[in-house]
């Protein structure tokens, strides 16, 4: 197998990805219209994430996160419950 095929073969998944982001993004821009995408930030679970935002709803600011002000106590009430399982 030559080097040019090989590459190919390695490219190739990566490419089709690329090409169905494209097609699937510019479909939804049919239907849909313009998008604004954001940060939106989950109380519950302490974590951030880009996603589709309303115009109404407001994105996440970085600078004004706060560790400190999202529910610890789901999360750690979460993780004691997995612990316990695992002990079972």
């Amino acid at each position: 197998m030559n080097a040019q095929l090989l590459a190919a073969l390695i490219l190739l998944p990566f490419v089709f990805i690329a090409i169905y982001a494209g097609v699937h993004e510019f479909l939804r821009y049919k239907s849909k219209g313009r998008a604004n995408y954001g940060l939106i930030f989950d109380e519950e679970t302490g974590t951030s994430y880009v996603t589709g935002i309303s115009e109404e709803e407001e994105a996440f600011d970085p600078e004004d996160f706060d560790p400190n002000d999202y529910n610890e106590t789901a999360a750690v009430e979460e993780t004691s419950e997995e612990n316990d399982e695992h002990k079972s």
